[in-house]
Parts: C-alpha cells; structure tokens; sequence
C-alpha cells in the first residue's frame, strides 16, 4: 500500500540545538574542504558583521525536501538573510508543499521505481513524496493565480502573494515563504515555471483560454534584483548549490553596469557544491573564474566542495553562535517595489 512508503517524515536541523564553532575552529587548522568550509564560515560571518552588506542566499537542488528548511528559515528570522533566490522546487515543491500540510518522507534509492510510480509515491534519491499530495499544491497555485488580478507579475510578487495566502489560512507556521514575507525578504525564482508553481499556472491560463490571464515575468524578476544591487552596492552570497539561481544573483553587477549604475562586484560569496568545474558547466565554476566576468570580487570568497546537508548547517551554526547578526536590523527589500 502506498502508506508503506510514507511512514517517517524527514526531520528538519535545528541549527540553534547545537554549536559548530569548535568543530569549525579545529577545522580551520585541518586541509583540503574541512579547511574550505572554515573559511567560508568566516566569510558568511564577516558579511553580517559588515553593516553596509545585503546577504542574498541562493538555493538550488533537494534541500528542503532534505530536511535544511528550519536552517533557511532561522536565516530569515534572525535577519542573516536579506534577499532569497531559488529553484521553484525549493520554495514551491518543497516548502510550500510543507506549508500547505503535506510532508516529505524517508525511504531508499534501492526502492523498486517500478512499484513507486504504481502507487504515486515520488523518489528523489531516498526520499519519498505523495503524488497525489503534489497535485493539490500545483492547483492550490492555481486558486492563488485566479484569485490576482489577470496581469503580469514578477515571481516575487507571486512569492509573496503565497506568503498571503498562508496567512490568510493560518497554515505553514514554520514555512520560508510566510516568514519571508512577514520580515519583507523578497524571494526571487527566475524559472518559475520549472516546479509545480508551473503545473498550477498551466491550469490557470488553459482554463481561462481568450481571456486574461496571469503571468510570470522573469525579466521583471531580472530588474527587480538589479535594483536591489543598486540600492545596496555593497552585496553578499551565500550559494548552496548553482544553477540559475547562482547565475541570476552574480548577473545582478552587470544588469546594474548596463544600466548605467555603478556599483561593485559582489564584495563576499560562498558557495557550497558537489559540481565539477571542468566540463564548464555553470553549477561548478568557481567564484574566481566569476571574477574574470566582473561578478565577484576575489578578497573574499571561497568554494566549499561538498554535500549540502552537511556543510551548510555547520557554516549556518557556526554564524548563528556566533552571534554577528544580532546587531543586523531588517532591511525589508520587499518595500522597494511596493509602489512599482
């Protein structure tokens, strides 16, 4: 029976619950990624000790489904994060599936995938999603869009109108989403269509056929960022994974330069990858080739090539401990586009 298979929930880390700065400073004196992740440690903790940076945070893979949801979310709420870019998978597949009562499970990568389609059970490496429990997020999208005003909206407007809606609801106490919205973190997704907030909208708009519709423009998503970059100048990241969301947030300092703004290359980023860089793709290439683009600059950074679930709560812990952020005040960014 398909209930075989959804039994334990993933568990979400609590990067409160423990402190990595020893490990963190016992690593610093180690070699290869153990000394990696140190600095990027320091680095992370550097940028919210800096009042004049905005910290972006990009997110990109299986993350939350992964149980690293609490960790973004305890980023937010304690003003370690200003400025969120992502996969939709993540925000919308992921956390907003969470929100909206549904859970994400333990299982195997030795599952028969045969047996797992039979029964709408969806593996992403070993863990387990309910299909059927997808379904309904990709048509609670759908109420949300027919819900708006038919017209054309940046992916953070429509972030933020989920946020609304959960609110509205009282669902999703402990979601990104309704906590990026009540602190006015903007939430940028440049591909929104590529997770179930694409299903949904595909059901809005072939509903409506002839008539107005909503729609999701990157673009607009593109020069919103772009003004975050100006208003800021002095910018941060913080990227786990790569993909569009690494590229989108380095892009910001050239869409500033081509409209006429100057501003600096990003002054800190991190970013934590399995990728290789040697094939070229985007989700390996490291911060230094970046710099060659006029994206980051090269005093601080530092690639950390390991697994998420692992370097991530370490570096995010060891910031939290250390205690930088709480001199940091909300800096509310959604309140930049309020009369756009």
């Amino acid at each position: 029976m398909k209930k075989d298979f959804l039994q334990r929930e993933v568990e979400h880390i609590d990067i409160k619950s423990f402190n990595s700065i020893p490990i963190i400073e016992q690593f610093e004196k180690m070699s290869f990624q153990a000394r990696n992740l140190a600095r990027a440690a320091v680095i992370y903790d550097r940028m919210l000790s800096d009042k004049n940076c905005t910290i972006i945070l990009c997110l990109a893979g299986s993350l939350f489904s992964a149980g690293l949801k609490k960790a973004v979310y305890d980023l937010i709420d304690n003003n370690m994060v200003d400025v969120i870019v992502s996969t939709g998978a993540v925000i919308v597949d992921q956390d907003f599936f969470e929100a909206i009562g549904f859970r994400h499970y333990r299982g195997t990568p030795f599952a028969d995938d045969c047996k797992l389609m039979e029964k709408r059970v969806d593996r992403i490496y070993d863990t387990f999603i309910d299909e059927d429990e997808l379904r309904k997020c990709d048509m609670t999208i759908a109420e949300i869009a027919d819900e708006l005003q038919p017209g054309t909206y940046s992916s953070r407007e429509f972030i933020k109108f989920m946020g609304e809606y959960l609110d509205k609801n009282n669902k999703g106490k402990n979601s990104v989403v309704r906590k990026a919205g009540q602190k006015g973190v903007p939430i940028f997704v440049p591909a929104f269509s590529d997770c179930s907030a694409g299903f949904g909208l595909v059901h809005h708009q072939w509903k409506r056929k002839d008539r107005p519709k909503v729609a999701i423009d990157s673009v607009k998503d593109f020069l919103e960022l772009t003004k975050i970059k100006i208003e800021s100048n002095d910018t941060g990241l913080f990227m786990i994974g790569g993909g569009v969301p690494k590229n989108f947030a380095q892009d910001m300092t050239v869409a500033a330069d081509i409209v006429g703004k100057e501003v600096g290359m990003h002054k800190y980023a991190v970013q934590i990858t399995v990728a290789d860089e040697r094939d070229g793709a985007l989700s390996g290439s490291t911060l230094k080739e970046a710099h060659s683009w006029g994206k980051v600059d090269n005093n601080f950074e530092q690639m950390v090539f390991s697994e998420a679930t692992i370097a991530f709560p370490l570096i995010a812990s060891y910031a939290y401990h250390k205690g930088c952020w709480k001199k940091r005040t909300q800096k509310n960014f959604n309140n930049l586009f309020n009369n756009l």
